[in-house]
């Protein structure tokens, strides 16, 4: 069972170089490289070159690599493409995606530059057009791998007012979840803004957690240790989930059809469930020892 994890997914702006180099050295699970919101319009040229070099000069180790474009109903959006898509990051953002079609122009984009075939795309999920059309967008191209909710402009539009537990947001999120399900695909939770606020950033976290996002978009560095928490089994689920493989095995080499663990049955979807866990434990205990050997 391949797992990428995806517990802490950091934005970085294009345009700060001191902010790159530092994500070469970072404990995050992957970085969203921003040529849109982070960028301001005069500094948006500048910042892809700068971002070409810096994904050219590499030493981000196996932290995943996704780059954020401009929309392409901009002026910077074909040429962010066109200038970064063939440089090897693991998969391009593209903001504003409203229905199927905008889909299809992303992937459209990629093909017309000469991008590879597997290139992967994630899309932000971040307009309330976007939420009512989410289960068709999500199943629109076999390139789309990662929904990413975009809370503030989200929020924005909706008109949601900021509130304990994020009540005006929560339709949406359990949307854009079911919809990453539906479809075989993966969820990221929206940032929280208020870096002062470490107690609402890890309520948002579990809550994200709870609903079933596979792991958190964050603003700032201090973050990435809360979301790497939140997101990741603890111990006890370790332990329980391989103790439920182990009940499984045992059952099925005896020739029985069903397992009970400590007086509860155990069935297929359970062990599917502690597989899936243990297999996502794995992948970031890889990822950390990577992380620091490369250090």
């Amino acid at each position: 069972m391949q797992i990428r994890p995806r517990r802490s997914v950091l934005y970085l702006p294009a345009s700060n170089a001191r902010a790159l180099e530092k994500a070469r050295t970072l404990p995050v699970d992957a970085l969203i490289l921003d040529l849109e919101d982070a960028v301001a319009p005069e500094a948006k040229e500048a910042a892809r070159t700068q971002l070409a070099e810096a994904i050219k000069s590499g030493g981000f180790g196996e932290r995943e690599i996704v780059i954020r474009v401009n929309g392409l109903d901009t002026s910077w959006g074909h040429d962010d493409v066109a200038a970064l898509a063939s440089l090897g990051a693991n998969a391009i953002l593209f903001p504003k995606i409203q229905s199927p079609e905008d889909v299809h122009a992303a992937v459209a984009a990629l093909d017309a530059v000469g991008a590879p075939a597997t290139l992967p795309i994630w899309i932000m999920a971040e307009t309330p057009r976007c939420i009512m059309g989410m289960d068709a967008i999500a199943g629109a191209s076999p390139r789309l791998a990662c929904l990413v909710a975009g809370t503030s402009d989200l929020s924005r539009d909706l008109r949601a007012r900021p509130a304990p537990g994020r009540i005006g947001l929560i339709s949406a999120l359990s949307i854009i979840v079911m919809a990453a399900r539906a479809h075989g695909l993966d969820a990221l939770d929206g940032v929280h803004l208020d870096l002062n606020d470490e107690a609402g950033f890890l309520a948002d976290c579990a809550q994200g957690r709870d609903l079933g996002f596979d792991g958190k978009t964050l603003i700032h560095p201090k973050q990435i240790a809360g979301a790497n928490a939140a997101f990741a089994p603890n111990l006890a689920e370790v332990e329980q989930s391989k103790a439920i493989v182990a009940a499984w095995a045992e059952a099925r080499a005896a020739g029985k059809g069903i397992c009970v663990l400590n007086g509860k049955l155990i069935e297929n979807l359970h062990v599917e469930d502690a597989e899936r866990l243990l297999a996502l434990d794995q992948a970031i205990q890889a990822l950390a020892a990577a992380q620091q050997v490369a250090a």
